[in-house]
């Protein structure tokens, strides 16, 4: 049986060589990436190297940017796209080539927002262009992860050889080439009927580093955001000066979210005083339980433009 694939390209460090003055650019097109994880796949041992005369491959070149710059209307072209190819009948599994930077945000909203055929999210940590490159690898590997897949409309990243639920995964160093972890098992979480536009919805993250103050999350709440997640500490607590502010922002009727920056473990709101968690929780702030502040961000965003309830989605991730 033939499988048809289809990548979907977006730049990043698997798509960059080495100029002239040593810095990593873009150069490389999602065909030519195709074209090296295929000689990857022959070079399998025998029985797995047949995988690559049953596959066709459909190559869009949706973006070329390292992935910092992708913000929400590039997030919503990406979606599209991936939308696009996910419920195209003639496709039978997605693979995305992606910069890790963001990675993690990119591979949680196509979780939550795509339906149809599984999805595959893989990048690199060396240059097309190193001698021990490890794009074309990852990427071989996200292929055959794909076709293992079928039929599920599974969300996932495949990277140094893991494979790592696409609610749960968080990049864990900044050179290793096993870069990401999961910090749980794979959440089960609601597909929307429609694709929203994410465009347009101001929501910022925010320090709460110890003794932080108020300033920024005032000027975020007086500038008219659309909600707020706060990088707390430990299990959910912040400076009491933070926790006022914070309540400030629920009285407004902003939704106030609050993650933490411990890298495992779920956010419990139970501590007491102006910045404890549990009395943000009486103020009507959401735990993000065990999502990370920037993926929290994007959950709140999927809510908001979805018109559901934050605190409903968030208690997907426990």
């Amino acid at each position: 049986m033939t499988r048809q694939i289809s990548v979907i390209c977006t730049g990043g460090t698997i798509a960059c060589t080495t100029n002239e003055s040593g810095a990593l650019v873009p150069t490389v097109s999602g065909q030519q990436l195709v074209d090296a994880a295929q000689q990857q796949l022959r070079q399998q041992p025998t029985g797995h190297n047949r995988l690559v005369d049953e596959l066709t491959f459909c190559v869009h070149d949706a973006l070329q940017l390292d992935s910092s710059s992708i913000g929400l209307p590039e997030l919503d072209t990406l979606l599209a796209a991936i939308t696009e190819q996910a419920t195209d009948p003639a496709v039978d599994a997605v693979v995305v080539t992606h910069g890790t930077d963001s990675m993690e945000e990119s591979a949680f909203a196509t979780a939550l927002l795509v339906h149809g055929a599984p999805v595959v999210f893989t990048g690199a940590q060396r240059s097309f262009d190193h001698p021990e490159t490890d794009g074309p690898g990852n990427l071989a590997g996200a292929i055959r992860r794909a076709v293992e897949l079928l039929p599920t409309n599974a969300v996932e990243v495949h990277f140094g050889g893991q494979n790592l639920p696409a609610t749960a995964v968080h990049k864990r160093h900044t050179a290793e080439l096993t870069a990401f972890i999961a910090h749980g098992s794979a959440a089960t979480v609601p597909k929307f009927a429609t694709l929203p536009s994410l465009s347009g919805f101001r929501v910022p993250v925010l320090a709460g580093y110890p003794g932080a103050t108020a300033e920024l999350l005032a000027y975020a709440v007086d500038t008219g955001v659309d909600g707020v997640v706060i990088e707390a500490l430990g299990s959910g607590n912040m400076s009491a000066e933070l926790g006022q502010a914070a309540q400030r922002a629920l009285r407004h009727g902003i939704p106030v979210i609050v993650a933490t920056r411990v890298p495992h473990g779920a956010v419990q709101l139970a501590y007491g005083g102006g910045g404890g968690g549990a009395t943000l929780a009486e103020h009507g702030a959401i735990s993000a339980r065990t999502v990370h502040p920037g993926q929290a961000r994007l959950a709140l965003i999927i809510a908001l433009a979805t018109g559901t309830a934050p605190e409903e989605l968030f208690r997907c991730f426990d």
